[in-house]
């Protein structure tokens, strides 16, 4: 993995990426960003445009199948029944009518929430993958920016909350409202005097909503923030357990858990309060609204001015007025966390690699069996930040077959330069060739295939042993994956296994040793056959007698090959063709172990330091 410098940016947290202000910061920028985030978002509905036709068709048809109920009622009332027309036949027919509205209600509404969650659900799931396919195509630099927690964040938890925008909150404006529309329409068609005075209670809601929604607003933040603060100090607590057993701290992170555990169920009963408080409160306004119908239909139908059929109606409207009001304004939380999920996704997608690939027309086409392994580092000077070099006008030359060990003291550059030879970064001056090719002219799939590396901790993916090996790749047979890990010497330690190449590893492949995944890893760049192998700190954490195993693999896997050894242990490079020193990000020294030793510079104290620290007994001089 690559040196974390002083000059690298720190990666931003969730909460962090979530609020980093843009340039031109205001609350103007800020709503055209929302908007912005939230048209990009709409995009994804245009596949599924016909689906959403059949939606409102559905609901509309749902909805009018609910409030023609009433209405029903209200023909049977004033029209049969109060001018003495009560045979059963009329009975039987206004009861197969009403079941019939029931059933259309009811089938038109599930088409319509089934639709709603497949295209939903379908938006989302494209989002993730858009998402994560982006993500796997971004530079070093957008990861040194961006925390993984944030990262994770936006494929999980904003998609969640993306979804439920398209699945609750996107259905609640779509039935809802129309519910709303329709049941005013019935209302002023039943009797406009009376629908005058069902309006007035409307700025009454208005205001009742706009001071609640402000309150559930904070207490819902509330909630997910301590709900986030659980859930980093749980990860954490994970991560560290050994710390935490080693110097018995269980109790104390008990303690701790305990209090922030307390504070979410406080902020959650805060939270399931306000809801109440905000539904009773809609329901004393829905009952008083009622008793108003009542008093003043009442009044009417008894002045012979009003028919009961129609009171009937009416009451039965007004029942039903305030659920969408109420409902639409439970969705107000969701609706502004997902324009909050909106803006960070957008902001991802729309984050462009630093490392770009090169055009078509620009680009080399190089077979990797044909490159000789010729690395040619020109006046390189390379920087995380502007004005702040880890690297200054280097010049550093490789040849094929030829191997160098590249040492310092931590800080020096040493993994940065590789990093720049990976195109995880690209230079700010100069050029890095590979065979007089600029790599920046090399489509990157072709340059990793090129260069392969071999970090300090080797990361295997859950999976059986045998897929690490081949990375997954069906185009590389089980019996080449074998061979390669029989040439490396790893092949005895998996057959030891209880299901052999077979075996499931967990994540990062724990329950191996570092040795053993090791081997692996030099199995794997056996199978891809790069032509420029590069080892950094590979054997920091071995011990000596696996250190040793790893060192006959690395002397097998090097043959043939330009290979650059970034050593933590001198050891490991004191036969290399050509040692180079670096420090301050120059090269200070450059020779052979016999020379520098000589030289009694910069390398023969890195010796005698590593002498005097026990490490490194196999130095000689």
């Amino acid at each position: 993995m690559t040196e974390r410098h002083s000059g690298k940016p720190d990666p931003m947290t969730a909460e962090q990426h979530a609020s980093s202000p843009a340039k031109g910061d205001s609350r103007a920028s800020d709503a055209s960003d929302k908007r912005t985030s939230f048209k990009s978002m709409m995009t994804y509905t245009k596949p599924h445009r016909l689906a959403f036709l059949g939606i409102f068709a559905c609901s509309l048809l749902g909805i009018l199948a609910d409030l023609l109920q009433p209405y029903l009622v209200k023909i049977a009332i004033d029209d049969h029944l109060a001018i003495g027309n009560t045979s059963t036949g009329f009975l039987m027919q206004l009861a197969a009518v009403y079941l019939v509205l029931a059933i259309t209600g009811f089938v038109f509404t599930y088409v319509q929430n089934n639709l709603l969650q497949h295209v939903g659900q379908s938006i989302v799931s494209r989002i993730r993958k858009d998402i994560f396919h982006h993500i796997t195509r971004m530079s070093m630099s957008f990861f040194d920016r961006y925390h993984i927690g944030s990262l994770v964040t936006n494929v999980s938890r904003d998609t969640e909350t993306i979804s439920s925008f398209f699945t609750q909150v996107l259905l609640s404006l779509i039935r809802d409202g129309m519910m709303l529309v329709l049941i005013l329409v019935f209302m002023f068609q039943l009797d406009p005097v009376l629908a005058g005075y069902s309006l007035a209670v409307l700025p009454v809601i208005a205001v009742v909503a706009i001071l609640f929604r402000s309150n559930l607003r904070k207490v819902y933040q509330n909630a997910r923030t301590r709900f986030a603060r659980l859930i980093a100090f749980t990860a954490e607590n994970l991560a560290g357990m050994f710390l935490i057993q080693a110097f018995h701290q269980e109790k104390e992170q008990q303690q701790r858990f305990g209090e922030k555990n307390l504070q979410h169920l406080q902020a959650n009963i805060r939270q399931a309060r306000s809801h109440v408080i905000f539904n009773r409160t809609f329901d004393i306004l829905g009952n008083a609204a009622l008793v108003l119908m009542v008093w003043l239909g009442g009044r009417a139908v008894l002045n012979e001015s009003l028919q009961v059929g129609v009171l009937y109606a009416f009451i039965s409207y007004i029942r039903q007025f305030f659920q969408p009001i109420n409902q639409i304004t439970m969705q107000w939380n969701t609706f502004q966390s997902a324009t909050v999920s909106m803006e960070r996704i957008a902001n991802i997608l729309d984050t462009k690699p630093e490392v770009a690939e090169p055009e078509p027309a620009k680009a080399f086409k190089l077979e990797p069996k044909q490159v000789m392994g010729q690395i040619d580092f020109n006046d390189v000077s390379f920087g995380y930040q502007p004005g702040q070099p880890i690297i200054s006008n280097m010049d550093l030359h490789l040849y094929p077959g030829e191997m160098v060990g590249i040492v310092g003291t931590t800080g020096a550059g040493k993994s940065t330069l590789i990093s720049l030879l990976n195109r995880f970064y690209d230079v700010n001056e100069g050029s890095i060739d590979i065979d007089g090719f600029d790599i920046r002219h090399i489509p990157q799939a072709t340059l990793h295939r090129i260069v392969g590396l071999i970090q300090q901790e080797p990361f295997l993916f859950s999976g059986s042993i045998i897929e690490n090996v081949r990375m997954f790749r069906e185009d590389i047979t089980r019996e080449q994956a074998i061979e390669a890990c029989r040439f490396v010497g790893a092949d005895a330690m998996i057959r030891r296994l209880p299901e052999g190449y077979d075996t499931l590893l967990s994540e990062r492949g724990s329950g191996l040793s570092a040795g053993e995944r090791q081997l692996i890893s030099f199995a794997r760049i056996v199978v891809f056959q790069p032509r420029v192998l590069i080892l950094d700190e590979a054997t920091a954490n071995l011990d000596s007698h696996t250190e040793l195993l790893v060192q006959q693999a690395l002397e097998s896997v090097s043959k043939g090959r330009t290979t650059i050894v970034i050593a933590h242990r001198l050891s490991t490079i004191m036969h290399a063709d050509r040692i180079i020193v670096m420090e301050h990000g120059k090269i200070a020294e450059e020779g052979t172990h016999a020379e520098l030793l000589a030289a009694r510079g910069v390398y023969a104290q890195l010796v005698a330091h590593a002498r005097e620290a026990g490490n490194d007994e196999a130095v000689s001089s």
